[in-house]
Order: structure tokens, then C-alpha cells, then sequence
């Protein structure tokens, strides 16, 4: 009988010990380390600095020179001879072409014969004054004989000026049969032929002098009010790059109704002759400047729309990723121009982008 009672007490005393063993482990185990969470990303972390940043906007623009001229004819006829080719270099004065002169010719002649009448004419009439007034004078005709005579010889005086008037006109028509430059410079299109007939609204050619161009720029009408001279002004090239520097020389003070926009201009320096007259470029007006921090391309990114950028924060002794919602304004080299959202001194996280989120832990690599 009592070893059967003791056997029960034993079985008891084993769970009993089976069950504080396992307290204990348990115990332990929560007095130990926490379990550890992700380990640190290791990224590249570039330190946000100000920069002066052009505040500029692009406008379409016309190049026009300040010493182009249109070759029209100052009279009508069939071209018979054109000196020039498109792209000589022609002095002042020089041929471009022969208008058919046969017909002006014979019109000089015709006013030079009748001078030459009229000259012999008012000969006779002077002879006959003079002798009019020998005889009047020895009291053989009156004085109204006298008068007569120098009335004729004055008249006669009278219709040989104004033939020669004409006759001064119509020799200097005769010159406009040759066409000649207006100003020293390169011949440009040529769009007449021989024997085409052409009149005063005819353009026959141009001839550009090398050197400035003006730039023609039309400026929004709601940007007008920022207009003024002196303002700095590029042209551009496709991929953004300056070609020529000015200034704001001229502002219009009306505006355009069709297009609602400002004509403004300045003069462009084209010494390497890479830009053409009438050439259509884009024209960079300088607002102003400011100051704002610069961030590399490859740190932001864009989601539906927004563009946003990891920043680097200390939180408890460590750096975490925080995402950050930014503004950007130009490009400037491989950085964009930060409007809002990053802060001078920021720690912009550059590479492993891709691995972050928002919170996560990193450490700067290298």
C-alpha cells in the first residue's frame, strides 16, 4: 500500500519539473535581445547645395537682318541679261541685271531732238529780239513791237528749260533699265530668268551684308509686364545650347491682335555666319535669377505625374529614407533645379533608389 501511494507523488513532482523547465527556457528567452529587423541599405547620399539658377523661358523667334535689301525693279520690262548668281559677293553699285532699254531709249531721243528744236528755235527768237530792239531803239517799230519780241524770246527760254527738265528725266529713267546693288553683300535667291517680264512689285533678288541680325521675339502677353530693356537675351540651338548672347534692345508698345503677344528685339552678333536671315530659332529671355538647390537627375524619379526623391534623416542615431514630393524647375547640367521640397543641406540619396521605401533604414556607402 505505500508504494502504490508514493508512485503517484512521483509523476506529479515530473510534470511538475517538466513545467518549471520549460518556464525557465521561456524566461530566458524573453530576457534576451529583440529580434533584429532588415539591416541598412547601403546607398550613396550627395549633400544638397545652392545654386544660381537663371529663372529663362524659350520663345520661338525670327532672325531678320539689319542690312538685307530687296531688289525690285524701278521700272517695267522683259529682264535680257542677269549678271549675278545666288551666293556672289557683289560690291555697291554693281550689275545684277539688264531690263530691255530699247523703248526708254528712243523716248531720250525723241525729247533730245526736241530740244535740239527748241534750242534752234529760241535762236531765231533771241535774233529776232535783238533786232527788234536795234530798230526800236532807232524809232522805226514801237515799244508793243519791242515787247512782243521779248515775250516770245522769254516763252522760247521757258519751253527749252522744261525740255531739259525732260530730258533729265528720262535719262535718269534710262538708268533704272540696269539694275544695280543697292549696298555691298552676297546676292541671294534669284527667282527671275531671261526674258521674263517684271514690274515695280517684282523682287528680282536680295543682297545681304554680312554681320548683325535682330532677332524678333513675340513674348506672351502675360509675361509683357516683366519686359524691359537690357533684359539678357540667347539664342539657341535644338539641344539647348547658347549660340549667340544680346540683350533686349526694342519693346513694342503695342501688341499684337492676331497673336496676342509683344514684339521685342535685340541685335545678334553673327561674326561665325552660322545664322540665316529669315531663319526660324528659338530666343531665351533671362528673367532673373535665384537661388535654389541642385539634385542629379537619377535621384528623382516620376509617379503619376509627381516627380518625387529619397532624403537621408537621422531618426534615433540612424538614417532612414524618408520619400520627399519635389518641384522642379530646368535642367542645369545633370541636376534639376529643386522648386520646393528639398532643402539646402539635405541629404538626397542618389543610388538604390529602386530597394527604398519610405522608412526604411540605410547607411551611406563608400
Amino acid at each position: 500500500m505505500h508504494r502504490d501511494s508514493a508512485l503517484p507523488k512521483m509523476l506529479l513532482l515530473g510534470v511538475l519539473a517538466l513545467v518549471l523547465l520549460e518556464t525557465a527556457c521561456t524566461g530566458g528567452s524573453a530576457r534576451g535581445e529583440q529580434p533584429q529587423g532588415p539591416p541598412p541599405i547601403p546607398v550613396k547620399l550627395q549633400v544638397a547645395q545652392v545654386s544660381s539658377i537663371n529663372d529663362a523661358a524659350d520663345y520661338v523667334a525670327t532672325l531678320k537682318s539689319r542690312d538685307s535689301a530687296v531688289v525690285m525693279p524701278e521700272v517695267d520690262g522683259r529682264i535680257t541679261t542677269i549678271y549675278v548668281h545666288s551666293g556672289d559677293r557683289v560690291a555697291a553699285g554693281a550689275a545684277l541685271m539688264q531690263i530691255d532699254p530699247r523703248k526708254q531709249e528712243a523716248t531720250v531721243n525723241s525729247q533730245e531732238h526736241a530740244r535740239a528744236a527748241q534750242l534752234a528755235s529760241l535762236q531765231w527768237t533771241r535774233q529776232q529780239y535783238e533786232r527788234t530792239n536795234g530798230l526800236y531803239a532807232a524809232g522805226v517799230v514801237s515799244k508793243q513791237d519791242l515787247d512782243q519780241a521779248k515775250a516770245a524770246l522769254d516763252s522760247a527760254e521757258s519751253q527749252l528749260q522744261a525740255l531739259d527738265a525732260q530730258v533729265q528725266e528720262q535719262r535718269v529713267q534710262l538708268h533704272y533699265y540696269r539694275v544695280v546693288a543697292p549696298t555691298a553683300g552676297i546676292v541671294g535667291d534669284v527667282p527671275v530668268r531671261v526674258g521674263d517680264r517684271v514690274t515695280n512689285s517684282t523682287v528680282l533678288t536680295t543682297v545681304d551684308k554680312p554681320g548683325s541680325l535682330e532677332v524678333y521675339i513675340y513674348v506672351p502677353i502675360e509675361r509683357s509686364s516683366q519686359l524691359k530693356k537690357g533684359l539678357a537675351v540667347q539664342v539657341v540651338d535644338a539641344a539647348g545650347a547658347p549660340m549667340a548672347d544680346s540683350r533686349v534692345t526694342f519693346i513694342s508698345p503695342e501688341v499684337d491682335n492676331t497673336t496676342q503677344t509683344v514684339l521685342t528685339k535685340a541685335l545678334i552678333a553673327n561674326n561665325a555666319e552660322k545664322l540665316r536671315t529669315a531663319q526660324f530659332i528659338r530666343a531665351r529671355i533671362v528673367w532673373g535669377t535665384r537661388q535654389s538647390p541642385l539634385v542629379p537627375v537619377l535621384a528623382v524619379s516620376r509617379v503619376a505625374g509627381q516627380y518625387f526623391a529619397f532624403v537621408a534623416e537621422d531618426q534615433g542615431g540612424k538614417l532612414v529614407a524618408h520619400q520627399k514630393t519635389v518641384h522642379i524647375g530646368d535642367m542645369v547640367g545633370n541636376n534639376y533645379a529643386v522648386l520646393d521640397g528639398i532643402k539646402p543641406g539635405d541629404k538626397v540619396i542618389v543610388s538604390g533608389t529602386q530597394f527604398l521605401v519610405d522608412g526604411a533604414p540605410v547607411v551611406p556607402q563608400g
